[in-house]
């Protein structure tokens, strides 16, 4: 089985520079361009199966990028954002203001994050790894398109290369729409392709 983890296109939230979490926002018009971009770079690959996280900006990139065509279509849980607690619908400025070492924690020093309301790493990740579990163990499909958000991929990576939680934000970055591919071998998953934006290239 091949996976495609897709992050959504650019929402109105991201744009204006608000941390989403578990709350939502709509695309903008370069989140629905981009996804569109993406749609027409993966046209050929014919996708027995399509996995959102239940937020809206996941399932509305999903369709931007399967355009017409009709796939099985699930939601789960598993791979939903990180939940943010008190820190969702705020500016980042904001957040630095009000809560200056948690922000630098979670983003420089996330063995040293604190939560305010929200997951910790170490229960956001388990979800992401019991997710990704299942997926596996379950699956018969050849290509399944996967469309989450950055933290999540990020968390696919971590447990793929056993990262140490400190090292959890290394490069490459997660844009929106970015691609990677991972292929699952023996029960495991090996990656094929980092977070790729080549389609916003062209």
């Amino acid at each position: 089985m091949k996976l495609y983890v897709v992050r959504h296109g650019e929402t109105e939230w991201n744009a204006l520079g608000k941390m989403q979490g578990w709350k939502d926002s709509p695309l903008s018009e370069k989140g629905v361009l981009n996804a569109q971009r993406l749609g027409q770079r993966l046209s050929q690959i014919d996708f027995d199966f399509v996995c959102c996280s239940p937020l809206g900006r996941t399932s509305e990139t999903a369709k931007h990028i399967l355009g017409n065509r009709e796939t099985n279509f699930s939601y789960n849980s598993a791979f939903q954002e990180m939940g943010f607690g008190a820190w969702e619908g705020m500016y980042h400025d904001e957040i630095k203001n009000l809560y200056p070492t948690q922000q630098h924690n979670y983003w420089n020093a996330p063995h040293l994050y604190e939560t305010n309301g929200g997951e910790t790493y170490e229960i956001f990740i388990d979800r992401v790894k019991n997710g990704l579990d299942g997926l596996i163990q379950s699956s018969s499909f050849n290509n399944v398109l996967l469309v989450t958000h950055a933290a999540v991929i990020k968390a696919i990576f971590a447990i793929v290369y056993k990262r140490d939680l400190m090292d959890f934000w290394s490069p490459p970055f997660t844009y929106d729409t970015c691609l990677s591919i991972l292929e699952v071998e023996n029960g495991e998953l090996r990656v094929l392709m980092e977070p790729d934006i080549s389609h916003l290239e062209a």
